[in-house]
């Protein structure tokens, strides 16, 4: 029981945790542009909040598609190619 709530915390938390900072990155960013007295756009800290994101939902959903795979609950077009 305890294995099985690690794994979810190492699968399903802490890539979530990631994507949810890195949209956090991205709203400050935008925020901090629009701010009149301010009014600066951080490229960097947008950017590196948008790979954070991407590589947060990638690695989710990649293991979703992956488990899904396993048993075999996927359409068709989402399959692996079996080779020759």
């Amino acid at each position: 029981m305890f294995l099985r709530f690690v794994a979810v915390f190492i699968v399903y938390i802490i890539p979530g945790a990631v994507a949810a900072y890195g949209f956090k990155m991205m709203r400050d960013t935008l925020y901090l542009y629009f701010d009149p007295a301010i009014h600066t756009f951080l490229i960097g800290k947008f950017m590196l909040g948008f790979v954070l994101f991407v590589l947060g939902i990638a690695f989710i959903g990649g293991f979703i598609l992956h488990t899904d795979r396993k048993k075999n609950l996927v359409q068709p077009r989402f399959r692996k190619k079996e080779q020759p």
